[in-house]
């Protein structure tokens, strides 16, 4: 992980989702590369460091319109929250683990970070997985198959427990040589600082 920049996320997360669409090319402009997308829970980290969720506290509200003007500023979609939000997205994190097994790491998760926040569907919804699995070309009785393997279960959990070990405490953060740089707003300095060490 420490070679190549690596891109954490959670697809539950609406910073990672702004975070998602923009890292790639903000890459390429600067150091040439993309760095490495990681699929990690969320909740596992919460709970290692003694955290809760934004989305259950009192500055709720005001996130979600932040998320909204940002969104806006970047020229994608509105912003069309899933209900529940914030919802279960454990099933959903094998499949993008398994995606990433397959080499569709990015296309799984751009179209599922789409469902959820562009088209508003629930991604603790089977069938909302599926649809962004069909859109990244992953046959559906496979994921159904891979989601429920324990290979991929232990992948995630590993993956979760070393990003915490980098010392990434939340989504997206982006992990370059030993720093962590963690927001959707900190993705342009993370991509200066990989142009930096290239």
């Amino acid at each position: 992980m420490a070679d190549r920049p690596a891109f954490f996320y959670d697809l539950g997360s609406p910073y990672a989702y702004l975070g998602a669409e923009r890292v790639n090319a903000l890459f390429a402009e600067t150091s040439g590369e993309p760095p490495e997308w990681h699929p990690i829970l969320l909740g596992g980290l919460l709970k290692r460091f003694g955290r809760d969720s934004w989305a259950r506290g009192p500055g709720r509200e005001d996130a979600m319109s932040e998320i909204e003007r940002r969104a806006s500023a970047y020229g994608l979609p509105p912003i069309s929250w899933p209900e529940p939000f914030p919802g279960h997205t454990l099933v959903a994190m094998r499949a993008a683990t398994y995606a990433k097994e397959i080499g569709r790491t990015v296309s799984f998760s751009l179209a599922a970070f789409r469902q959820a926040f562009a088209a508003g569907r629930d991604l603790t919804e089977l069938d909302n997985v599926l649809l962004a699995a069909a859109a990244a070309e992953m046959h559906p009785r496979a994921v159904l198959s891979a989601v429920e393997r324990d290979l991929v279960k232990r992948t995630l959990r590993e993956a979760t427990g070393r990003a915490g070990d980098l010392g990434v405490r939340g989504v997206p953060s982006v992990v370059v040589g030993a720093e962590v740089f963690w927001g959707d707003d900190s993705l342009e300095e993370a991509a200066a600082a990989a142009a930096a060490l290239s």
